[in-house]
């Protein structure tokens, strides 16, 4: 792994967080989630900074988990699952659990924007519908592959984002949608063509740059409040809970089977194929690589 798998940039009032590893998708870690915390702080904590920027590095934005390496740096994990107990402790404990560092986004009260761009998937999708504001690609693939084994909602961003009826259909099929239909869906607030993206966003936060941080941070406030009031702490508690139940199902514990003895590779043909989408998606469905832009 690079030796700063987060970076952090500042210009004025503007910080940038970028998710720093490429070349496996920006797939998470829990160290790379500590640094996460870590800059979150620093920019909360900068009285110069009004905004902040989560973007990625490479060719996406967040790829999810890292599943790579046969699972192994996934601490208590064997071929037949996890501990229950212990899985239950950990997503619950704030000081262990991932989703402390994902609302680090949405709890400290400065504005954050998640810049998307190239694949925003499972735990990716969840961490960056925790910002205040989305702005992708409009070829950006968000999706939730995990609703088809392994894995349940987080964040519970999904479900407060949508209305029911998508909220709904989306959690049940698992199925990918492109930057645009999240924002014609209303699951994010504005998709791009992805030449135009990094101008999209820099304009974004410069006008809101314009605004005293102490309005933005009591209208941030307010309706971080209203959704707090709908329950979110509780559905929080209960995601990750089920999220652990998932990868001790028959089925569960055969996709960690696969994965550590066949590889993950492996693993995610057997689970996504039949749907023919994610990474087993035809090419002409696939997200654009930003890298490519240059060329």
């Amino acid at each position: 792994m690079p030796e700063e798998m987060v970076k952090y940039a500042k210009r004025g009032p503007i910080a940038t967080i970028t998710l720093n590893r490429p070349e496996k998708y920006n797939t998470l870690r829990l160290e790379m989630l500590d640094e996460l915390d870590d800059l979150l702080k620093r920019a909360n904590r900068d009285d110069e900074v009004k905004i902040i920027i989560l973007e990625g590095a490479g060719d996406s934005f967040c790829g999810g988990f890292d599943f790579s390496g046969g699972l192994e740096h996934f601490p208590g994990l064997t071929e037949d699952g996890y501990d229950p107990g212990v899985d239950h402790h950990s997503v619950t404990n704030q000081y262990t659990s991932y989703l402390h560092s994902f609302m680090g986004l949405w709890r400290g009260l400065k504005p954050t924007i998640a810049k998307v761009h190239g694949y925003c998937v499972g735990g990716g999708s969840e961490m960056a519908l925790c910002a205040d504001l989305i702005v992708a690609s409009e070829d950006a693939r968000f999706g939730t592959p995990y609703s088809r084994v392994w894995g349940c909602h987080l964040s519970g961003m999904w479900v407060y984002r949508l209305g029911l009826a998508k909220a709904k259909y989306y959690a049940l099929t698992g199925e990918w949608i492109s930057g645009a239909e999240a924002a014609r869906i209303e699951l994010i607030n504005f998709a791009v063509p992805l030449e135009e993206l990094d101008d999209y966003v820099e304009n974004l936060a410069q006008k809101l740059a314009k605004i005293p941080l102490t309005q933005l941070v009591s209208m941030k406030l307010i309706v971080n409040q209203a959704y707090d009031n709908m329950g979110l702490q509780s559905t929080q508690t209960l995601g990750p809970i089920l999220d652990g139940a998932m990868r001790n199902t028959r089925e569960g514990r055969e996709f960690v089977r696969v994965a550590m003895t066949e590889g993950v590779k492996e693993a995610v043909i057997r689970r996504d194929g039949p749907f023919g989408d994610y990474s087993q998606g035809p090419p002409e469905q696939q997200p654009r690589k930003r890298s490519e832009l240059k060329k």
